[in-house]
């Protein structure tokens, strides 16, 4: 979670409950400290032994270590699966019971290897890529190219013909000079192309500025404001462009409003200004855009205590509001679809290090805080760097007795801000060799993750049935070197 939406107490799923449900006490130092699982943060398949170990999905967390080390992605397969299920079928029913129909779009970004992508496809959903690279995964794994999406803010040339090639299901058109590069695209294909275009709504939500991408001055989409002295907003400006082309297929508008987004409202206000827009296009020119995607952004737990957003209560309340909203601008409901991605791979995932320099510090208000040093660091998990988001880690080999102690989680690179978890409580002898674990770190640690100190990254290793298998293997110095022409 971010550091912003860290602070928040608004409403969780548009239920009117706190963003942080009722769980264990913060832990305080002096005391021994409670183990937190089972339960958020952690993927369901996440227990703790009487030996004190943790296991993952069946499998001794000790064991994956022996087998392929520290640091490493562990995925729990059953779970991301059962999430992908869940918001399927939350979404499915909650539209049908309105009358409209739903797609569910895995957001790629959050966490792509060909056999997530397989597992997604496999229980029912498409696959939103926003890139060259992850539409090569997406193909890779099999999935059609009409369960596909290809977003992006500066598609190449390579990038929209790798799309049309593959008769994608729709590329999401982000600027007014993108519209004629994909028709040029249609008419060397001979083919007609299904696009969408993307619109800024003004809805701010999320925990970070950064990862809040619906608001007026930043990169993504066009704003469906009219500016002054103007006589089309550009979204409208674009849509009627898109007509134009006989090349390119108008099949919907598209909306998204940011991330680790923790109240459902945001979505309803967003989709007002989207069926707005629709009717007016509708009466302006006879053609009713048939679909129209809400995005993603739904938020999990990263700490002990905290509550994701439940698909099932964000999903009424989403169906419910656009069905409302709709009637109120007397149009027929559209077909919808959404992408989650953190939702879904963020809590099946957890990352396992290796303690190595445990350090007493000073603080200047006198206190003590302990950094503990691991063998991974903002390399394999940018976002503490990057948005200032919470996590929480545990010991993963053991249980202690030991008085709990204020503790930064830190990595090994030269840079002072390469934390993995800035504040938590672990036992005070911790020590070099403990395993520390840190869930809920399935979306976007892989996926963002870099060579930075020429580190090389981790494997993504996956765990069903205690049985475990590679899926992303573990890069190594010889790799980076084959990178290096000299």
């Amino acid at each position: 979670m971010t550091g912003a939406a860290d602070e928040a107490a608004g409403d969780a799923a548009g239920d009117g409950r706190p963003d942080v449900a009722a769980g264990p006490a913060p832990t305080t130092t002096g005391t021994p400290v409670p183990t937190s699982v089972p339960g958020e943060p952690w993927s369901a398949g996440v227990t703790r032994g009487p030996d004190g170990a943790l296991r993952v999905a069946g499998a001794d967390l000790r064991e994956l270590v022996a087998a392929h080390g520290t640091p490493a992605y562990l995925l729990d397969e059953a779970d991301l699966r059962a999430r992908a299920r869940a918001y399927r079928d939350a979404f499915t029913e909650a539209f049908a019971a309105v009358g409209a129909g739903v797609d569910v779009y895995y957001a790629g970004k959050a966490l792509l290897t060909v056999a997530v992508a397989r597992w997604v496809h496999d229980e029912g959903l498409r696959i939103d890529t926003a890139t060259g690279g992850e539409l090569a995964v997406a193909l890779r794994a099999g999935v059609p190219g009409a369960h596909i999406g290809l977003h992006g803010n500066n598609k190449s040339d390579a990038e929209l013909e790798a799309a049309v090639a593959a008769g994608v299901g729709r590329v999401v058109l982000d600027s007014l000079v993108e519209i004629g590069r994909v028709a040029a695209v249609a008419q060397r294909h001979g083919v007609r192309v299904p696009v969408m275009v993307r619109v800024t709504t003004g809805v701010h939500a999320g925990g970070h500025e950064y990862i809040s991408t619906a608001h007026e001055d930043q990169k993504f989409g066009l704003s469906v404001a009219v500016p002054a002295g103007a006589q089309d907003s550009p979204a409208m400006t674009a849509l009627l462009a898109v007509l134009d082309h006989p090349g390119l297929e108008l099949v919907g508008i598209h909306s998204h409003i940011g991330s680790q987004i923790l109240d459902a409202e945001g979505f309803v206000v967003a989709a007002r200004a989207v069926l707005t827009l629709r009717g007016e296009l509708a009466r302006r020119t006879g053609v009713l855009v048939p679909e129209v995607d809400l995005g993603g952004g739904y938020g999990i737990a990263y700490l002990p205590g905290e509550r994701a957003l439940d698909p099932v209560v964000v999903a009424g309340r989403l169906a419910q509001g656009v069905a409302a909203v709709a009637a109120e601008l007397d149009q027929p409901l559209p077909r919808f679809s959404i992408e989650p991605g953190r939702a879904i791979a963020g809590p099946a995932g957890l990352t396992v290090y290796e303690v190595g320099t445990v350090k007493p510090v000073r603080t200047e208000d006198g206190t003590v805080r302990t950094y503990v040093s691991v063998d991974g660091g903002m390399s394999d998990n940018l976002r503490t760097a990057l948005y200032g988001a919470s996590y929480h880690a545990e010991l993963g080999d053991r249980v202690s007795d030991a008085p709990g102690v204020p503790a930064r989680v830190v990595g090994k690179h030269c840079e002072s801000g390469d934390v993995v978890v800035r504040d938590v409580v672990l036992p005070g002898d911790v020590r070099a060799g403990d395993l520390l674990v840190v869930p809920a770190t399935g979306a976007y640690g892989r996926s963002m993750a870099s060579n930075y100190n020429q580190v090389p990254r981790p494997p993504v290793v996956a765990v069903r049935d205690g049985a475990a298998r590679v899926l992303v293997r573990r890069e190594t110095v010889e790799d980076l070197l084959a990178l290096d022409l000299g």
